[in-house]
């Protein structure tokens, strides 16, 4: 593509301009000599001692000794390295200085190793600043890099890096790539990007090196990345082609400040083989873009045929080859300040003042001029362009800032690069990004690519990473790229994208679920039966089975049991501080109460067969008064530890968190664990005495033995509650309240059919059996 090659023309047509200007070194007709460096390191060294030595060929019709004060050198930065080497060998006596127009690596600013270096192209330190600022724009923190093998690459992406680590962005993976690696190493390199989940990389690498790589991607087919390039590859003719936009589309960069030269095109147009045949590579260029060799007198080759070799009426006027396209130098651009750069530093040495003040006469010889003069010019030059541009060297040899913002865009099957933008520098190393963001055109179209773990966080370390991972359950990354992940509060849960806290789902048992529907449900039937039992006895109270079964006692001993069947509904609903002790000192008097009733029964029981006996006056001892006394008394007990439970350390409503990670479950804690099971022990130890009553007088010989009912009804109670203790314990959740609400309605209904379902079978289906006789008569 000859794009080195018009480089040098650009630079002789620089010279030739500068040599037309009287006010411009004005008498002084300024030369040059051209070698090739081949685009590597030792070629370029290779020229540098050669120009540095003198023993290059100088042609005999030369006006004036070959006196070197500058060269303009080199495109890339191994290159420039290496002839800055030459310049530190010889810095006792400086042979010449250094000016680039390409060579960008910010290793080049340090004066202590290159002090003879300038360029015209801004430091890659700017481009990295330049570079960051657009990653930051579009929130990209998850980034993977390809960088060159060498100086270039390495000093580029290590100041990208220091920058981008500022505000958090992690590099996920770094690719090394050169022109001279076999294909193992390239097809590494596409392995690497193949199994990255980036969707943005930056390629910090030169063309020549970059563009094995960009045919591999677009042969295997990798698309949906954006990429971002640097100067040196942005606006390359090789890969700007409809073949690599396949993958490349979009492409995001940034070069060096546009410019349009006048009179530069008619220049190109105007090269010839023909007015210089010795002219450095035009023989091969003018065969290349025109399609013959030009042959001259003396050098007929009889091998060549007629078709192949030059008439000499070709020209390069109406040549449509891209060489010619003059409307957006760049680089070209930089080629053409390096060359008045250094034509307005010897302006001054040579005149001792600057360019466009009365030039007198020169103050210094020609043939005096020491390189080393026109550096120390050269440092302080600043002038102004003829299109308008200051240029001038910072301490460090570096120009100003500025780049324009390419895009990649396929326009009537071409690639374009749209200019959107620019990044310049300001004072005080501030910066100032501009970018027209609505005529971006994405990889994905016009959407803004997304490369950053929005609900991830990096694994292992903060500020370079190598895989994203989910967050944890319970945490969220709830900023984009975050670092760590944030623990919710302990009321709130990690929604699915790990992205926001959600509220836990609050569990308690409620009327509304099936559970609760049947707990009240039972509980409603067996206060039913208690209740219509009740009815049964007031209403058959003067029948002998009732009035054997002690009707009173009777009747208190229903109504406890209608009071326990109705104590479940308190367990239902959302616990409160009211519900919570009421449920459990409700329970705890209801079952003191139907215990002791069933206390009383025993006794009377025990007692009034006691009294068959002749002399025993027990039963005339044991009458409704103190049957009532007992029953009371037995209560009483039980309502001091209940007042004192909810004195000294109430029942409270309880959010536990323990059960499930996405729950809470809403229950009722007792406060003191030791007045809980006091409650229970009180209960168990009447129910173990009217137990052990009731067992003794099981085999008393009535027809109607109310101790055989007791103490099975006393069995079941105490087979419910021995077994609730470790369900109780062991049950999660509102499973908790389910088993406690399933031990009192269980113990409930077996008090109440043990106990009543005969007498009421009696009453109410064998009549014939409800007489005094049939309750007294013997077995």
């Amino acid at each position: 593509l000859w794009t080195t090659f018009r480089w040098s023309q650009e630079m002789i047509f620089s010279i030739e301009e500068i040599n037309k200007d009287p006010a411009l070194l004005p008498n002084i007709t300024l030369g040059y000599r051209i070698l090739n460096s081949c685009a590597t390191p030792i070629s370029a060294l290779r020229a540098a001692l050669t120009l540095a030595s003198g023993v290059e060929e100088i042609s005999s019709t030369s006006p004036c000794p070959p006196a070197i004060s500058a060269l303009i050198a080199e495109a890339e930065s191994s290159q420039s390295i290496a002839v800055c080497y030459v310049c530190g060998l010889l810095k006792t006596f400086l042979v010449f200085f250094q000016v680039s127009y390409f060579s960008s690596c910010a290793c080049l600013s340090d004066r202590m190793k290159y002090p003879t270096y300038f360029r015209t192209i801004p430091s890659d330190y700017f481009q990295a600043k330049a570079l960051a600022a657009l990653v930051k724009r579009f929130g990209w923190q998850w980034l993977g890099v390809i960088q060159s093998d060498n100086d270039y690459g390495r000093n580029g992406i290590m100041a990208f890096t220091e920058e981008v680590q500022k505000f958090g962005v992690c590099i996920a993976f770094v690719g090394k790539i050169l022109r001279t690696y076999n294909m193992d190493k390239i097809l590494n390199v596409v392995e690497m990007i193949k199994q990255s989940t980036v969707k943005v990389i930056l390629a910090f690498v030169p063309e020549g090196d970059f563009y094995p790589l960009m045919t591999e991607i677009v042969k295997q087919n990798i698309t949906g990345i954006q990429w971002i390039a640097s100067e040196s590859w942005i606006t390359a003719p090789r890969p700007s082609t409809p073949e690599i936009y396949q993958a490349f589309g979009g492409t995001l960069g940034f070069i060096a400040k546009r410019m349009t030269i006048p009179n530069l095109q008619s220049f190109l147009t105007s090269i010839s083989p023909y007015k210089d045949p010795n002219a450095a590579f035009v023989r091969d260029f003018w065969e290349t873009v025109v399609g013959c060799r030009p042959v001259f007198p003396g050098e007929h080759d009889g091998t060549q045929t007629a078709n192949t070799m030059c008439t000499g009426n070709e020209t390069l006027l109406n040549s449509q080859h891209m060489f010619f396209n003059v409307t957006d130098l760049r680089i070209g651009y930089n080629v053409y300040k390096a060359v008045y750069s250094i034509a307005h530093a010897l302006h001054q040495l040579v005149f001792c003042q600057p360019v466009g003040e009365n030039t007198q006469r020169p103050c210094l010889n020609i043939s005096e001029i020491q390189p080393n003069q026109v550096r120390k010019i050269l440092q302080r030059v600043n002038f102004r362009t003829k299109y308008g541009d200051n240029l001038f060297f910072d301490e460090n040899g570096d120009p100003p800032a500025y780049y324009d913002i390419i895009n990649w865009q396929l326009i009537n099957g071409e690639v374009h690069h749209v200019t959107l933008g620019q990044f310049v520098s300001v004072t005080n190393g501030d910066y100032k990004l501009i970018i027209q963001e609505e005529d971006i055109v994405w990889r994905t179209g016009k959407m803004v690519i997304m490369s950053s773990c929005f609900v991830f966080v990096f694994l292992g370390k903060p500020t370079c990473c190598f895989d994203c991972i989910s967050c944890a359950d319970g945490t969220i990354a709830n900023s984009t790229g975050a670092t760590e992940c944030m623990p919710c509060p302990r009321e709130y849960w990690s929604n699915k994208r790990r992205d926001e806290c959600v509220p836990k789902t609050i569990e308690f048992l409620t009327y509304q679920e099936p559970m609760g529907i049947a707990v009240t449900v039972v509980s409603l039937l067996g206060a039913s039966l208690s209740l219509a039992t009740m009815m049964i006895f007031i209403h058959y109270r003067e029948t002998p089975v009732i009035k054997a079964s002690n009707s009173e006692l009777s009747c208190f001993l229903l109504f406890s049991l209608l009071l326990c069947f109705l104590c479940p509904l308190t367990f239902i609903g959302r616990p409160t501080v009211w519900t919570c002790m009421l449920r459990q000192t409700t329970f705890g008097v209801t079952f003191a109460l139907c215990i002791s009733c069933v206390l009383g029964k025993t006794i009377v029981v025990v007692t009034a067969f006691k009294a068959t006996f002749p002399g025993n006056k027990v039963a005339t001892k044991f009458g409704p008064a103190q049957q009532r006394i007992i029953v009371c008394s037995c209560t009483v007990i039980q309502i001091l530890i209940c007042v004192l439970w909810l004195k000294l350390n109430p029942p409270f409503p309880d959010m536990v968190f323990r059960y499930s990670n996405k729950k809470v479950v809403l229950e009722c804690n007792p406060g003191s664990e030791a007045a809980f099971y006091a409650v229970l022990g009180y209960i168990g130890l009447l129910a173990i005495i009217c137990l052990v009553l009731a067992f003794l007088a099981r085999k008393l010989p009535d027809n109607f033995n109310e101790a055989k009912f007791i103490t099975f009804s006393m069995l079941i109670f105490c087979a419910v509650w021995i077994t609730f203790i470790p369900a109780y314990i062991s049950s999660p959740g509102k499973f908790t309240v389910a088993v406690e609400t399933f031990a009192i309605l269980s113990s409930a209904f077996g008090l109440l059919i043990c106990i009543f379902a005969p007498k009421c079978y009696i009453i109410m289906i064998k009549p014939e059996k409800n007489t005094k006789r049939h309750v007294m008569g013997k077995m």
